[in-house]
C-alpha cells in the first residue's frame, strides 16, 4: 500500500518549522493514542503513521532526504549498510509525548547525554554514469575511531570499572554560585566525563575507541546524482565510554561521459549525420544506456535538429519516472573528398542556384534579405 506523505498525515505544510510540527504531533498523538483507543485498531494503525512522520520530519537529515526523496530514501530496511535506513518505534505513552514535545520546545529536555555521541563522517565517492543510473555496490574503507575490543568500550583494564565522580556525583558538571546566579560548568575533576578511571585500558588508553579501518559495503540506490548524499546510521565515529556513534555520509560525484550529458533526469547526446539522410531522410542508430536503438530521420532534417525518445534517461530516485534521451542531429560537412565527388557537389550546387537558391535553401534567402535591407537603411 502506497505511502501517505508525511506532511499530509501531520497536517502541516511543507514549509512548517520543527516547532509547528511537535505541535501538529501532540495534537494527533493524544487524539488516536492506543490508550484512548483500546481494541480499536485503526486509531492503532493512525497512530503509528503519525509517529513515523514525526520521527521523519524532526529529524534535519531525515527530513532532507524525504523531501528529495520521498519514502524511497527510507524504503531500504533497517539494515545499517544500506543507503538510507530508518527505525520507527510504535509504543509511546502520554508521558514520552508531553516529555519530547515540550521538553524540545522550551528546551528542559532531560534525556541529555552525559557524553556526546561520536563524530559524524563523510566520504566523497566519485562514480560513472552508469553506476549513478543503474545503481551498484560499492566497497570503502573508512579510517575512524572504533569501540576498542579490549576493554569493550569502558575504557578500564579486565575486571575492573569506572567510579562514578564524587565532585559531580557523575553528571560531569557542577555549579558555582556567583552572588544572586549559579555558574554550571564542566567538572574538572573528571573533564566533564562523569567517571573517573583509575585502571585504564593499555589498549585505548582509557577513551574506549581506538583508530583503525573499517571496510564497508556500500549499496548504492539507482538515479543518484551530483552532490546527492546518503546516510548510513551509526557508521561513523564511536563515542567515547560506550557513547552513540555518529553517522557516515556518502557525497557522490558523477565522471564526465563521453556520449553522454546529465541534466535532471534526461539524457542528451549529439549524433552526427551526412547530409544526404538530412536531406532525404533515414534511419540512423543512436546510443541509449541499454544498447543502441534505430530513429527515423524525415527528409529536409536541419542540423541542431532534437529528438526526444521517451523513458530513455534515467529513472527518478523519488518518483520512480524515467526521464527521456534528447538526440541532437548535427549534419556533418563531407571530408577527403575526390574528384569525382567534388563534380558531383559542384553540379548539385549549380542546381541550386547558387547560394540564394529561393525554394532549395529559405533560411539562406532570408539571411540574405536581412542584409540588404540592413545596408539599405543605412544608406537612407
Amino acid at each position: 500500500m502506497e505511502k501517505k506523505d508525511y506532511y499530509q498525515t501531520l497536517g502541516v505544510s511543507k514549509s512548517a518549522n520543527e516547532k509547528d510540527i511537535k505541535r501538529a504531533y501532540k495534537r494527533l498523538a493524544m487524539k488516536y493514542h492506543p490508550d484512548r483507543n483500546q481494541g480499536d485498531k485503526q486509531s492503532e494503525i493512525k497512530f503509528k503513521e503519525i509517529k513515523e512522520a514525526y520521527e521523519i520530519l524532526t529529524d534535519e537529515q531525515k527530513r532532507s532526504a524525504y523531501d528529495q526523496y520521498g519514502h524511497a530514501a527510507f524504503e531500504q530496511g533497517n539494515n545499517t549498510n544500506d543507503s538510507f535506513t530508518s527505525s520507527f518505534s510504535t509504543t509511546t505513552d502520554f508521558g514520552d509525548i508531553f516529555g519530547d514535545v515540550f521538553g524540545d520546545i522550551f528546551g528542559n529536555n532531560s534525556n541529555t547525554q552525559r557524553h556526546s555521541r561520536g563524530a559524524d563522517l563523510q566520504y566523497n565517492m566519485e562514480l560513472s554514469l552508469e553506476e549513478a543510473v543503474k545503481g551498484t555496490i560499492k566497497e570503502i574503507i573508512i579510517p575512524s575511531f572504533q569501540r576498542c575490543t579490549s576493554c569493550t568500550g569502558s575504557g578500564t583494564n579486565t575486571n575492573t570499572k569506572p567510579k562514578k565522580c564524587t565532585s559531580c556525583k557523575g553528571s560531569g558538571q557542577i555549579h558555582i554560585r556567583r552572588g544572586f546566579f549559579s555558574v554550571q560548568q564542566s567538572c574538572h575533576h573528571c573533564q566533564g566525563k562523569g567517571i573517573i578511571i583509575k585502571n585504564p585500558c593499555n589498549i585505548c588508553y582509557g577513551k574506549g575507541r581506538i583508530k583503525k579501518n573499517k571496510k564497508l559495503s556500500i549499496k548504492i540506490p539507482s538515479g543518484v546524482d551530483n552532490n546527492d548524499k546518503i546516510r548510513l546510521h551509526n557508521e561513523g565515529e564511536v563515542g567515547e565510554y560506550n557513547s552513540p556513534s555518529g553517522d557516515l555520509f556518502i557525497k557522490f560525484r558523477i565522471r564526465s561521459h563521453p556520449i553522454f550529458q546529465r541534466e535532471e533526469n534526461h539524457l542528451y547526446c549529439e549524433v552526427p549525420i551526412n547530409f544526404t539522410i538530412a536531406a532525404l531522410g533515414g534511419n540512423i542508430e543512436v546510443p541509449t544506456l541499454d544498447g543502441r536503438l534505430k530513429i527515423k530521420v524525415p527528409p529536409e532534417t536541419q542540423s541542431g535538429k532534437i529528438f526526444r525518445i521517451r523513458g530513455k534517461g534515467i529513472k527518478s530516485i523519488r518518483n520512480k519516472y524515467h526521464g527521456d534521451l534528447m538526440c541532437k542531429v548535427v549534419v556533418e560537412t563531407p571530408v577527403n573528398l575526390n574528384e569525382h565527388q567534388k563534380n558531383l557537389l559542384s553540379q548539385l550546387g549549380n542546381s541550386f542556384n547558387g547560394l540564394k537558391g529561393d525554394n532549395n535553401s529559405p533560411k539562406t534567402k532570408r539571411f540574405f534579405d536581412r542584409v540588404k535591407q540592413f545596408f539599405d537603411n543605412l544608406t537612407l
